[in-house]
């Protein structure tokens, strides 16, 4: 690839130890068969033999080396497909290592594992008996890989290539690549499948972001570090000559996009190979990503299943998902014909909410739904109406308080189905700031006007029978939904219609901060991420504004204080009825 024109801000990061993280130091050359019935990390035992050959060296294009460990059936003179986990978490890093971090270790049993697994990649355990080897990759800079680690973006991609066709010659490969995993083991999938590398036949990313600075780290040009201090500081392990970039320190170089983070963004029109997607509504970073991969690839061999449960659950404690995964790779990688074609392109999840499981599996045409019924509500007197108010009203709030918010609601008469893309047009003001940031998230509520939470796991799986038994100190994202949202800051309203994913979702290049005069009306576009929800007769939906993040947690141990000049200030105001058509569109089908 050809450098950015610029210099890219790396942090160091600690060094691999014996004995953390599961690294079991550098040991190129050695081979090991584990035989079944072994149970070395106290978990699931494993039901077949297993060789693994650690840290095999491939060198990339640029002389870099990179090292893999290779799980493959024992004694097998059959030549096998090979599904790589790629990140850049260390590849002896698990799923036990991550999980006790986690809120009742998101419900998954140490008997679910074995420990040989990257975490959120196959569990070899699983996967080698069906005839497939699992390829657990050390990215560049981590672990005892050369270079910096680079999160995504072209330069990973590319090596991404090269370790899949180098893969694919090894001398045990039928030649037929997959990739699978969760989070950062699916983003990576997006890119290094819009390289195209030959042998690459099938991704399976399930619940991965496609442009880090929309929808991770600068969400409506609000900048965050979500997750990512924990993972830098927790998780990532490299050579003392490594480092990590460094997103806060870029952001804080350039508070708008540039050409380091449209490499965030992955081009989706440029992967040919056919795709499993899952996404859900409940992950606060992936559900745009798959969504527009599904809307963008150009073929027809996509499949995107939609669900309602944290995506570690559904990857390690959901015995059909594997069912599905084995028939989609078993067609693709090993030319098995089987009953995968037939499988429905799209299924939706329509959350319940309250104590209620969801509705899983439903059988949609496409997605967004043909003949959806995109109804406009206008927002006026705290309510959500279908006929604009001709007066004009405005409501306020304090935008430095969490708690403080203004509420439109819906009542709903007759039972009603939400699934697709949701949108908030707002003509907002601030008197305090020439710049401001707007938080909207849709909440339901029940008939007697109580806010409703969903549960991210089936409450067989919990300690609890109800989420009112949820002790403050044990509620998070991870295991709890408050709703889908949208964040845009004033400045970064422009719009390139050309490049919007669909009418209710607008792309913003966040090119520019066109900042406002105090005080000054502007009308702000504000794509809400895609929902599935079910409402009764007498339940309502509510539209929330705010000056403050609608989640339950920030991950505030691990990350700084934001940048005090991008923090709200002063009061909000909404101005609706009149000219002032504030609205939101919801998708009835």
């Amino acid at each position: 690839m050809a450098p950015l024109p610029m210099q890219i801000a790396v942090k160091r990061i600690q060094e691999p130890k014996l004995g953390e993280n599961g690294y079991q130091g550098f040991q190129p050359g050695k081979v090991e068969t584990l035989p079944a019935g072994w149970n070395g990390h106290n978990a699931a035992p494993l039901v077949s033999d297993i060789t693994i050959e650690h840290d095999v060296e491939i060198v990339v294009r640029d002389g870099a080396r990179l090292y893999i460990d290779v799980y493959r059936p024992a004694n097998s003179t059959e030549k096998v497909p090979a599904i790589l986990g790629w990140s850049f978490y260390g590849k002896k890093y698990s799923a036990l290592e991550m999980l006790p971090m986690c809120v009742w270790n998101c419900c998954v049993p140490r008997s679910d594992l074995s420990g040989i697994e990257k975490f959120e990649g196959l569990d070899p355990r699983i996967w080698c008996p069906k005839g497939y080897a699992v390829i657990s990759v050390d990215t560049r800079g981590a672990g005892n890989s050369d270079g910096t680690i680079c999160v995504m973006g072209t330069q990973d991609a590319e090596d991404g290539y090269d370790v899949v066709e180098a893969v694919a010659r090894m001398p045990w490969c039928n030649g037929k690549i997959g990739m699978a995993g969760n989070s950062a083991l699916a983003i990576s999938q997006w890119f290094i499948a819009s390289q195209q590398p030959p042998s690459l036949a099938a991704i399976a990313p399930w619940e991965g972001s496609g442009d880090l600075f929309r929808e991770q780290f600068c969400r409506g040009g609000w900048f965050s570090m979500s997750n990512f201090d924990l993972i830098a500081k927790a998780i990532v392990r490299g050579k003392s000559t490594s480092g990590l970039e460094d997103f806060e320190e870029m952001y804080r170089r350039s508070n708008v996009s540039n050409q380091f983070w449209e490499d965030k963004r992955v081009d989706m029109t440029r992967i040919k190979c056919p795709a499993y997607i899952r996404g859900s509504d409940v992950s606060s970073i992936h559900t745009m990503g798959s969504i527009r991969a599904f809307m963008e690839i150009p073929h027809g061999d996509k499949w995107i299943h939609w669900g309602s449960k944290q995506e570690w659950y559904e990857l390690y404690s959901v015995p059909h998902a594997a069912e599905e995964l084995s028939l989609f790779f078993d067609h693709y990688l090993r030319d098995k014909e089987n009953s995968w074609t037939a499988t429905p392109k799209v299924r939706w999840s329509a959350l319940q909410f309250g104590d209620r499981e969801a509705i899983d599996d439903i059988v949609l045409e496409d997605f967004p739904v043909p003949n959806t019924d995109y109804k406009k509500l206008y927002l006026s007197d705290m309510k959500l109406s279908p006929e604009p108010a001709t007066t004009v009203s405005i409501a306020s709030y304090d935008s430095t308080k969490h708690d403080n918010f203004v509420e439109f609601l819906y009542k709903f008469d007759q039972p009603a189905r939400l699934i697709g893309l949701p949108k908030a047009v707002l003509h907002m003001s601030c008197d305090d700031r020439d710049d401001f940031v707007v938080f909207v998230v849709i909440r339901k509520k029940d008939k007697d006007g109580n806010d409703l939470m969903h549960l991210n796991f089936p409450f067989n799986a919990t300690p609890v029978k109800s989420i009112e038994e949820i002790p403050p100190k044990d509620r998070a994202s991870l295991n709890l939904h408050l709703g889908s949202s949208g964040i845009l800051r004033a400045s970064h309203r422009a719009i390139d219609h050309t490049r919007s994913l669909h009418e209710n979702f607008p792309f913003h290049p966040h090119t520019k901060a066109e900042k406002i005069t105090p005080g000054t009306i502007v009308k702000l576009e504000i794509g809400i991420w895609g929902m599935g929800v079910d409402f009764d007769a007498g339940e309502s939906l509510s539209i929330r504004i705010n000056g403050q993040y609608p989640g339950i947690a920030e991950y505030k141990s691990f990350s700084g204080p934001r940048p005090e000049d991008e923090l709200n200030k002063g009061t909000h105001f909404v101005h609706c009825g009149g000219e002032y058509d504030s609205h939101v569109i919801l998708p009835f089908i």
